[in-house]
């Protein structure tokens, strides 16, 4: 079998992802790539791409998420079930807002802030393209910078395991 590589890589906010616009004055902003596996991959529709993507988290993100939705409730923080129900078209939790042959953007507005991930497919770049997930936050309150605080360590973790579990089941 061939050696695949999986390093998933910080990389800069790329210029030409549709969320770039919202980059300035973000309270996070964050991006990280990595090579597909496979050509099937690259030829993917960028829904079931995300919907692969935003699946492979790790089960102790799942349990944080349990958590998260005990406290944040509290707070009246959307719950992520609240989000789930949430009417129009969905990935999970997250609303999408936008797509195109290689990218979609998805997330959420709530009261403490506004989200948007950029799922952009690179087909350029490596053997079969590359795939980059951009997160940007525009909080609105204390209570969002606060949260932003809170989550941004287990965010990061989250986006790079995800995009390494999805590569190494060959995004299937």
């Amino acid at each position: 079998m061939q050696e695949m590589n999986i390093a998933v890589r910080a990389v800069a906010l790329p210029p030409g992802a549709s969320i770039a616009p919202l980059y300035p004055g973000s309270n996070l902003a964050d991006a990280y790539a990595v090579d597909l596996p496979n050509a099937r991959a690259r030829e993917l529709d960028m829904e079931s791409l995300a919907r692969i993507l935003l699946g492979s988290q790790p089960d102790w993100a799942q349990s944080l998420m349990v958590l998260r939705d005990v406290i944040v409730a509290r707070f009246g923080i959307k719950t992520a079930r609240q989000m789930e129900a949430k009417p129009g078209e969905r990935i999970g939790i997250f609303r999408i807002y936008a797509r195109s042959a290689d990218e979609i953007i998805v997330g959420e507005d709530d009261s403490h802030l506004d989200f948007r991930l950029s799922v952009l497919r690179n087909r350029g770049a490596g053997r079969h393209g590359s795939v980059t997930v951009s997160s940007v936050v525009h909080c609105h309150n204390r209570v969002g910078r606060a949260y932003i605080l809170l989550i941004r360590p287990f965010h990061k973790l989250i986006v790079q395991r995800s995009l390494a579990r999805a590569v190494r089941g060959g995004f299937a």
